[in-house]
């Protein structure tokens, strides 16, 4: 064992690395080695015979995952560090998308739309321009991608006539990504989540 996977750790920190019996919550706050910890352990881990890919790791920025990877190569070697996956959940979502892509109806060179994208098309559908019109209609259409409610179904769950308006918006907006052969932000959380859910084979697979 290299002795610098444990070097600089605190006890508790050192705990949670050596840990590999079952799942393992961790809570810190900030600035407490929370990347410290993860790291480690999965330096510890690949030390120990798991490969390389087998361990995911899934974080919320690209710096995150920079800096993780660059913590990781610090402390292996290349070789170890050569099919290890660190990535953000949207990164990991489209990488799912290109292989799955015939799965969602799409072509695996299909585009990413922005917001600006975004704001485009739902100007065109609700013939407004108004900012506040397209923030409210973004807003409640992510919303609902979040809650991986589909325009069918966010129109059963609309509570009032402009959310049921809003249900149809959503719909057409769908279909006008779909047409240009593209995804939003957020359905690159939303369509590998239900593909993960509803196909067993993608999930043993991934």
């Amino acid at each position: 064992m290299t002795s610098s996977i444990f070097s600089g750790l605190n006890d508790a920190q050192r705990s949670a690395v050596e840990h590999t019996q079952g799942p393992l919550l961790i809570l810190a706050g900030a600035g407490s080695g929370k990347t410290k910890t993860l790291t480690h352990r999965i330096a510890y881990l690949l030390e120990n015979g798991v490969p390389s890919a087998s361990i995911l790791a899934v974080t919320f920025t690209n710096k995150a995952a920079k800096e993780m990877q660059e913590r990781i190569a610090g402390l292996l070697s290349t070789q170890q560090c050569k099919l290890l996956n660190v990535s953000t959940f949207h990164s990991l979502g489209m990488r799912m998308l290109r292989e799955e892509a015939n799965e969602v109806g799409l072509k695996k060179k299909f585009s990413i739309f922005d917001a600006g994208d975004s704001g485009k098309i739902l100007h065109e559908t609700i013939g407004s321009s108004g900012k506040d019109a397209l923030f409210r209609a973004q807003q409640r259409i992510s919303l609902w991608k979040n809650a991986l409610l589909s325009p069918e179904q966010a129109v059963d769950a609309a509570e009032n006539e402009w959310e049921k308006q809003m249900a149809l918006v959503y719909a057409s907006y769908q279909d006008t990504l779909l047409a240009y052969q593209a995804v939003d932000f957020d359905d690159l959380i939303r369509l590998p989540t239900l593909l993960l859910q509803q196909n067993a084979d993608i999930r043993y697979k991934w």
